[in-house]
């Protein structure tokens, strides 16, 4: 049987502000829908200093483990967040060497932080997508639209000199 599997971008790295722990918002590439995953602080620095270029003074333990599996000859192929189990998201990092691949299971923070090291395609299981993605709620955007015409619509006079507020274009 063939995997069904999407693939998907880190689209951002996000903090809660209530609780302020950390989320990884990963984008499927083909439509829109999103998959949060609560991630460490540790490792959601590390996603996100290397997601806007920075490099850090010495390397961090994600960059050590890409440079050694690199020094070994072995390539990072793609990362896989592969299932959901008891609230628990489980990845795979596919690594190939010798002609073999191998299949190594890992927390997808880690993961995440390897393959945006390595500059690999990220994949996540249509079963986990189909089980904790979420779509934008496109009804909000249309009553959003609908308001916008209705204000958009009123007569107002734009000489009046005791207007009140802000102007009347919410476009």
């Amino acid at each position: 049987m063939a995997e069904s599997l999407a693939e998907v971008v880190v689209e951002s790295v996000r903090v809660h502000m209530l609780s302020s722990q950390h989320v990884v918002l990963l984008k499927e590439t083909e439509r829109e829908r999103y998959l949060p995953i609560w991630i460490g602080p540790w490792e959601a620095n590390a996603i996100a200093t290397r997601l806007q270029g920075a490099t850090p003074e010495r390397p961090l333990t994600h960059d050590l483990f890409v440079a050694t599996l690199e020094q070994l000859g072995v390539t990072v192929r793609r990362v896989i967040v592969s299932s959901l189990a008891e609230e628990t998201f489980h990845a795979t990092l596919e690594l190939e060497f010798d002609g073999k691949t191998y299949a190594v299971d890992s927390r997808p923070s880690d993961a995440l932080a390897v393959a945006v090291r390595a500059g690999v395609r990220i994949f996540a299981s249509i079963e986990v997508l189909d089980r904790a993605g979420v779509e934008p709620e496109t009804q909000v955007d249309e009553k959003l639209e609908v308001f916008r015409e209705f204000v958009n619509s009123l007569d107002v006079d734009p000489d009046e000199e005791h207007r009140e507020g802000p102007g009347t274009d919410f476009s």
